[in-house]
């Protein structure tokens, strides 16, 4: 398959998600910024003023961070869980797999419709975060490599339980039982030096934290572990790329 020929198939795969989500915005996006709005309202305003200030921020401002990550990442991975796994339900992955178009073109142009949609919505978030709070932004490279590689994580991770999934049930295990714990867990609602004990320790195995504090660093620039967290990510993305790619090798989850 020539250069321009794989151009065009990962064009054509990636529009195709873009107005997926796009012709029911309704659904992918709005919500997120609904919820977000009532997250600032009750936590923020409500809670926040009695609360006081965390890590030298109002609680309303130490927040923002990790709410715009939170739906960068579940959009990412529920972009591509769902739209992947339908392709299999509706059995028209098999047009893909049968053409001359590589496994990760499928891979890449799958995770970058999830990336589009995760910066979408976070983009959509940090719009309605302005009505709350004044947005300064200390570190404008690190607040978008961050998002951007958090999404392409996320994306990949959705993509991975996507070929796992025998069913549609099969697709809200992950969200439900690792996915929101672990993101409830990261450090976005509280700091992670609250923790007593052995559960500071705990909380340093979850990669969601790392990607929060930095991400919290871009906008304020509260001190964050920037190269430590940026390592973590990166190997994790690699292990997970290559994990997926081996599965769309061996025809996991695709061949009946």
């Amino acid at each position: 398959m020539l250069l321009n020929e794989k151009v065009t198939a990962y064009r054509t795969l990636l529009t195709k998600e873009v107005l997926r989500f796009l012709r029911i915005w309704i659904q992918t996006i709005l919500p997120s910024m609904i919820v977000t709005a009532l997250y600032f309202v009750i936590f923020g305003k409500l809670l926040g003023e009695k609360i006081g200030r965390v890590e030298g921020l109002t609680y309303i401002e130490f927040i923002v961070p990790g709410l715009i990550l939170m739906t960068v990442i579940t959009n990412s991975y529920s972009n591509v869980v769902s739209s992947f796994y339908s392709a299999k339900f509706q059995r028209n992955i098999e047009e893909m797999l049968v053409s001359p178009m590589p496994n990760y073109i499928i891979l890449i142009g799958f995770m970058s419709g999830g990336v589009a949609r995760g910066l979408i919505v976070g983009l959509s978030v940090l719009l309605v975060s302005v009505f709350f709070v004044d947005i300064r932004i200390f570190n404008i490279t690190v607040l978008i490599s961050v998002c951007i590689l958090t999404s392409i994580l996320f994306s990949i991770a959705g993509f991975i339980n996507a070929l796992y999934a025998q069913s549609f049930d099969d697709i809200s295990i992950i969200p439900t039982f690792v996915l929101t714990p672990l993101t409830y867990l990261g450090g976005i609602f509280y700091s992670a030096s609250y923790l007593p004990g052995i559960w500071k320790d705990i909380a340093l195995f979850n990669p969601i934290l790392y990607m929060v504090n930095t991400f919290r660093y871009g906008f304020w620039g509260v001190d964050a572990p920037l190269l430590k967290s940026y390592i973590v990510v990166l190997v994790i993305i690699a292990g997970l790329y290559l994990y997926a790619i081996s599965l769309l090798r061996s025809g996991k989850g695709l061949k009946s």
